[in-house]
């Protein structure tokens, strides 16, 4: 089986559709499929754009109709939070809908969605749905995951999945506990709040004080993500997951020894989350980030795969609206 490996949409359903059409799909039975290609989604389905249930639809409707093949991204791990009372707190959503820590974050982030959907009955079917996306894909020549292929989070949160790798409604309880310390977060031990967040959301480490940077945002941050498919990136410096003019200033000394993830030169993997701009490329020839920020302008971006084991840049295709 040939792949596309599509990234986030966070509701873009126009560019989804696009892009669909020009790498030869067709609307056939309600649903895109391709003669000979099947579609792989790296999640994100939802939040900001304009197309919040338009965009499932498609996505949903090509699953069903085995012309896709999708997992979970983190912010369908929020829907799933957002929507599901906390049995240990009367009132309260896993994930808080207000709190002292965030205020209305949470709310900001997912009020696309909301908008498109509260209050209604698709709202508790859409959470359903998302609830049977797997956490990754292990395919036999491949491997797709939101953020970070983790082997050891990975290997923990295995008994607390089901054998389709799909989160069950207590592991997304135990999932949504965040620490009480911030400190906590950077203590080597797992748990499965730890592990979820890393498969769903990569790998932060604190720079060393005084070292700081300003995010696409604008806001100003001393933690930074790493580039965890590297396996050279043993500091600071070559570790953070920033244009090289951004990090050049970061020390040269050695990031904790936990976050050293690497990648064993087996199967590609292909992730999305990180908001890439410019122009698409591989973070290297075994590892593909395929999100490019369409939702803040940038391309939905799609890597034709076709069984090849070192991936390469010309295989890259997107469109931009």
């Amino acid at each position: 089986m040939n792949y596309d490996v599509i990234g986030d949409i966070h509701g873009h359903a126009d560019a989804l559709e696009a892009l669909l059409g020009h790498l030869g799909y067709r609307q056939n039975g309600g649903a895109w499929r391709h003669p000979e290609r099947q579609a792989l989604f790296v999640g994100d389905f939802i939040d900001r754009g304009p197309q919040q249930r338009e965009s499932v639809d498609v996505v949903r409707r090509m699953v069903d109709a085995g012309s896709a093949q999708a997992i979970m991204g983190n912010h369908e791990f929020n829907a799933i939070g957002w929507f599901l009372p906390d049995p240990e707190c009367p009132g309260e959503h896993l994930r808080k809908h207000s709190s002292a820590r965030y205020g209305n974050r949470n709310r900001h982030q997912h009020q696309a969605f909301l908008t498109a959907v509260e209050g209604t009955p698709l709202h508790e079917e859409l959470v359903s749905w998302f609830l049977t996306l797997p956490l990754f894909l292990d395919l036999p020549e491949l491997r797709l995951v939101h953020a970070c292929w983790h082997p050891a989070a990975l290997a923990y949160l295995r008994p607390y999945l089901t054998v389709d790798n799909r989160l069950k409604i207590e592991t997304m309880v135990e999932a949504s506990r965040e620490p009480e310390h911030e400190a906590e977060k950077d203590m080597p031990e797992l748990t499965v709040f730890k592990a979820a967040e890393a498969v769903l959301k990569g790998i932060e480490v604190p720079l060393p004080a005084p070292h700081k940077f300003y995010d696409k945002d604008g806001q100003e941050r001393d933690r930074v993500r790493v580039r965890w498919w590297d396996n050279e990136a043993m500091d600071y410096r070559r570790a953070a997951m920033l244009p090289p003019e951004e990090r050049v200033g970061f020390p040269q000394t050695q990031i904790p020894p936990h976050v050293l993830i690497g990648h064993d030169g087996a199967k590609p993997i292909f992730v999305g989350h990180y908001w890439l701009t410019g122009t698409p490329a591989l973070l290297s020839d075994k590892v593909a980030c395929v999100d490019y920020s369409v939702a803040k302008g940038g391309k939905l971006v799609a890597y034709r795969w076709d069984s090849e084991p070192f991936l390469e840049n010309s295989k890259l295709d997107w469109v931009r609206l």
